[in-house]
């Protein structure tokens, strides 16, 4: 029998001595595996190991190998120290322990927990392990962010990557010093725009003088950064200037929290609004003086406006440039207005640049609304979808009142198992009563997963059918019959138009409008 060991750690251990050394607990877990492992006659296929992460990750590197190698039947055992050692999610219980091992002829031991699957009655057993380590990553996530909210509110700052103008303290923990080279340029940089430079202009002097951008800057200065997600990384970009202008750490203020995580199970990230950032003034020295970032500010603002009316563009903010994808900005010549790519010319390889006169734009967007009233849209048709609303309507508070009912069945029948573990901790219960109590709660709070998730679907479709119905009959009634646009038109209407460059042969000029219905 041919044996893979797995062994984790989730914190940083203080007694390594070098950084490559694993740590004292892995060594330590290793050499109870091996033992256990030589004890029993099994050959030791591999020893793959992951130091310093959480039982919750899905992407540690020791981890995949180990499920891709399982999955070619390369060895008939994976043992660890204990069921959460190898994951923390029940969800990774359910498909690698339960489902895929079993179909790959593959047993799961985990030593401490007498975690088994050759053991009859075991996977209960395992299941509310499971579900416990479930508990564990979530409460521990809420720790997490508690901890890291209130060091936001202190002014503390706790990004991974200093902003370019900065450096980590290395004798403060969680407070910004000047470094004074790139600080050189951010100031540079105000100074320019001050004086009546715009972005993409500011963007070209920088890169025709050679210097790197933030991220090229810190890669060669060996700080952590964030890898670059486009070619000519090294470059300047117009959004690179907007984004440092508008940056309320270098006059000293700390601002955190724009973002949170979408759930304790991912990475992944979504905006947070404005109001619920966490803004902390005076945590560290300043770059920009208030006096010249007060007047920058100013500037930003009368350049979004335009129109000689003081009006925003009615497509501001939503025109790109079909050849880069880069955003186009509004110009004026002779009292006619055009928007171009704010790219062009930012270097010999930046983009060859789109551009559009905005009445020509303008009329082509009507022309399209036109075309979509006599071949896309029935009133009559969609006037009998309006109408049914009423019974779509009652079809939603249904399911809504369905799902509210199941949801506070989850609820209960978590505070149940809960109160089990709690009283099976106490030495109140037995572990077998534990798991004989436990078996009809486990069966039946699957069978609710699977009804809810249902029922979920279900509402997102008919909320989207009414949608659908309203959106379009108040096309209708307000958009389908107007004779020139306004920027309320455009958002409405609008989601994004590409402009391409004319050709010089035909004299076309390609556009592409994705319309929000």
């Amino acid at each position: 029998m041919k044996v893979a060991i797995y062994a984790r750690l989730s914190e940083e251990d203080r007694d390594k001595k070098q950084e490559t050394d694993d740590s004292e607990s892995i060594q330590n877990q290793k050499s109870m595996l091996i033992q256990y492992a030589i004890e029993n006659g099994w050959e030791i296929y591999q020893i793959y190991s992951d130091d310093d992460y959480t039982g919750g990750d899905r992407n540690r590197p020791a981890f995949s190998q180990l499920i891709a190698d399982a999955e070619t039947k390369k060895f008939n055992i994976v043992l660890c120290k204990t069921q959460a050692r190898f994951t923390r999610e029940l969800e990774l219980v359910e498909r690698y322990i339960h489902d895929l091992f079993p179909r790959w002829g593959i047993r799961f031991i985990g030593i401490v927990d007498n975690a088994d699957t050759t053991i009859k009655g075991n996977k209960k057993s395992r299941q509310i392990n499971g579900l416990v380590n479930e508990w564990y990553l979530e409460d521990l996530s809420e720790n997490i962010k508690s901890v890291l909210t209130d060091r936001r509110k202190k002014g503390l700052h706790i990004g991974a990557f200093a902003l370019y103008g900065y450096q980590k303290n290395p004798e403060r923990k969680g407070h910004l010093i000047i470094d004074e080279e790139a600080a050189q340029i951010v100031r540079e940089v105000f100074t320019l725009f001050s004086q009546g430079y715009g972005k993409a202009t500011i963007a070209k002097l920088l890169n025709e003088r050679g210097i790197p951008n933030p991220t090229e800057y810190k890669r060669k200065k060996n700080l952590r950064h964030k890898p670059p997600k486009r070619k000519n990384s090294t470059l300047w970009w117009y959004y690179t200037v907007a984004s440092m202008l508008k940056n309320e750490i270098y006059i000293g203020n700390m601002v955190q929290g724009k973002y949170e995580s979408i759930s304790y199970k991912s990475k992944e990230s979504k905006p947070r609004p404005k109001e619920k950032w966490i803004r902390v003034e005076g945590t560290h020295e300043a770059i920009i003086p208030i006096e010249l970032w007060n007047k920058v500010q100013d500037m930003i603002q009368e350049r979004f406006k335009p129109w000689s009316s003081g009006q925003i563009g009615i497509f501001a903010g939503k025109t790109r440039c079909m050849n880069c994808g880069g955003s186009m900005q509004t110009s004026k010549n002779h009292g006619l207005y055009y928007l171009k790519c704010r790219m062009k010319g930012l270097d010999k390889n930046s983009c060859v640049g789109s551009f559009v006169p905005v009445k020509a734009l303008e009329q082509t967007v009507l022309f399209e609304l036109k075309e979509l009233e006599q071949t896309l849209l029935d009133k009559d048709k969609i006037a009998e979808q309006v109408s049914f609303n009423n019974k779509i309507d009652e079809a939603i508070a249904r399911k809504q009142a369905e799902i509210y009912e199941y949801e506070k069945r989850m609820v209960a029948h978590s505070k149940i198992v809960k109160d089990l573990y709690l009283d099976k901790v106490k030495g109140v219960l037995t572990n077998d009563d534990f798991i004989a109590l436990s078996k009809d709660f486990s069966g039946d709070k699957n069978r609710i997963e699977q009804i809810l998730s249902k029922a979920h679907e279900s509402l997102v479709v008919l909320e989207r059918k009414k949608q659908m119905a309203c959106d379009r009959y108040s096309l209708i009634d307000e958009y389908l019959s107007i004779d020139s646009l306004s920027r309320e038109h455009v958002e409405r209407l609008v989601d994004v138009i590409f402009i391409g460059k004319r050709n010089p042969e035909t004299k076309g000029l390609p556009i592409e409008i994705h319309w929000t219905f």
